[in-house]
């Protein structure tokens, strides 16, 4: 399991890490400067939520932990695992549509609502690490 037990990371790629869903209390960590923005993650077994300059980025119920995240202006791609299926909202551009791949397989288009989110649900239940890519159209 890769839980990340810093909470958050930065990886040499650029990317970020975050999220341990193996705590029973609530743990965050706030004002993590990545790439100009300011991160903060909260994490524990039923919810994983990271915000981006106060806007939520990812959350998932129950909480998971992700790795290898990165966000472009084509979209959102990351890895994920939990111990059970998991609900993801991710926070994107407002009214858009977007190709979703989940393991390489075709999950389908989703637009995401006048806020901004795209709501989906992943099977991680024995599944190990998930990769999800989110592309805009």
């Amino acid at each position: 399991m890769a839980v990340v037990k810093e909470l958050l990371r930065a990886e040499e790629s650029g990317s970020i890490s975050f999220g341990d869903y193996t705590l029973a209390s609530k743990s965050k960590l706030e004002d993590f400067k990545h790439g100009g923005d300011l991160l903060k993650v909260k994490t524990f077994a039923e919810i994983t939520r990271l915000e981006k300059n106060g806007m939520v980025l990812y959350e998932s119920v129950p909480g998971t932990s992700v790795t290898d995240f990165t966000e472009t202006a084509e979209g959102i791609s990351f890895t994920v695992e939990g111990p059970e299926d998991a609900q993801i909202t991710l926070g994107l551009a407002e009214d858009k549509e977007y190709s979703v791949k989940v393991n390489g397989e075709d999950a389908g288009t989703m637009r995401t609502n006048l806020g901004g989110k795209l709501a989906m649900s992943v099977e991680l239940s024995g599944a190990g690490e998930v990769k999800v890519e989110v592309r805009q159209l």
